[in-house]
């Protein structure tokens, strides 16, 4: 069946044609456009879900959740700003991975990197309290995350009282030999930078008494500060 030309179509037909295409055309551009809605980060599953989930290889399941956990701020149509999400839930599935890979630092890199460095205050002190919380659980293996956020508590947040509440916890609590003098020595510095010249030395001559340190290079180190501080002090 061939098909018919269009000059064979009766002018009425076609004029209600073009008026119920403009008709279509007006309808559509007179709604609003679509926006991309955020969805809220949900709870994270318990952790007996997840172990059964994991088929017994927790750290592979723990790296796949947190790759999950930094994809969920960007959304099909939007992308979220990292202070726009819920801290409460993000800090709880942190905690619930760090629960399935207890030995995992990936957690607390996020936590002290990315979500502990946006322009929002508040949030910042929440993910520091959080790796300080965390560290408390196994300090000489955490004790590298909260080295910097006693650094970010400093130099951004200026709470020396804060980085030094920091560094006291990694001198007092992180004492393995695989933890770095330099580390466990930070407070001493802080506490010089909050012109506490007294407190700086009766710490310095409490680890020269203690007997703890026996590296030479170290004690020197020490001997030299404590005459530094000395001579600041008079």
């Amino acid at each position: 069946m061939r098909e018919r030309p269009i000059s064979t179509v009766p002018k009425p037909a076609l004029l209600l044609l073009a008026l119920g295409l403009g008709l279509q055309i007006a309808w559509h551009s007179s709604q609003p456009p679509r926006l991309a809605k955020a969805e809220n980060l949900p709870p994270p599953p318990s952790l007996s879900a997840l172990r059964l989930a994991s088929l017994g290889e927790p750290t592979a399941l723990a790296k796949a959740l947190m790759l999950h956990l930094q994809a969920f701020d960007s959304q099909p149509g939007i992308h979220l700003p990292f202070s726009n999400l819920d801290y409460d839930r993000v800090q709880e599935w942190l905690t619930r991975i760090l629960e399935l890979d207890p030995p995992g630092q990936y957690p607390l890199l996020a936590a002290s990197r990315i979500y502990g460095e946006v322009s929002d205050e508040p949030r910042q002190r929440q993910m520091l309290d959080f790796i300080y919380q965390k560290f408390l659980d196994d300090p000489n293996h955490r004790w590298p995350w909260l080295a910097h956020v006693a650094v970010i508590a400093k130099h951004r947040l200026k709470d020396l009282t804060l980085a030094q509440k920091y560094a006291r916890a990694i001198r007092l609590y992180a004492t393995g030999s695989e933890v770095p003098f330099w580390a466990k020595q930070m407070e001493i510095f802080i506490l010089e930078d909050m012109d506490e010249l007294e407190s700086a030395k009766v710490l310095i001559g409490g680890l020269l008494a203690s007997g703890k340190i026996s590296d030479a290079h170290e004690i020197h180190f020490l001997e030299k500060r404590l005459r530094e501080i000395e001579a600041k002090a008079r």
